[in-house]
């Protein structure tokens, strides 16, 4: 008994510091298999004051979509960089491949991303009108002098 209470101490370190035998600490991305901060996200919650109380799986849900989204726009931005023989992501990458998908199209309907440009898009009627034999009207070309 090491204490006038009779209570036996556990640990060692007095409380103190590291005990002896404590193992390295683990953060909760690495716990919840995350790369994303799952800790900063918390912070973020609570700072940001959007409810009096925090659950503890929250940041962690949270942090699990956000990886999502940036692993999905990511794949897709990194393919039409390859199509463009590109090593690199730019926006213009970034804004082709979220406005060629449908779902994050409609996520981020109103989003600008700067130096996207846009989808590159001819209007069918401005297009030359052809014959059944694949040949153009005389009339549809425009006029040259």
């Amino acid at each position: 008994m090491s204490s006038a209470t009779g209570a036996v101490k556990l640990g060692g370190g007095g409380g103190r510091g590291k005990a002896k035998g404590s193992k390295k600490a683990v953060s909760r991305s690495v716990k919840a298999g995350l790369q994303f901060p799952v800790g900063r996200i918390a912070r973020y919650l609570k700072k940001g004051r959007y409810a009096q109380r925090l659950g503890s799986g929250s940041p962690i849900y949270l942090a699990a979509v956000l990886e999502y989204l940036a692993a999905e726009v990511l794949e897709l931005a990194g393919n039409a960089a390859r199509d463009n023989k590109k090593n690199r992501i730019i926006p213009r990458h970034i804004q082709l491949a979220v406005r060629n998908d449908t779902e994050l199209s409609k996520l981020l309907g109103s989003v600008t991303i700067a130096s996207g440009g846009v989808l590159p898009n001819i209007h069918s009627s401005l297009l030359a009108k052809k014959n059944g034999k694949g040949k153009v009207e005389p009339g549809s070309q425009s006029q040259e002098f």
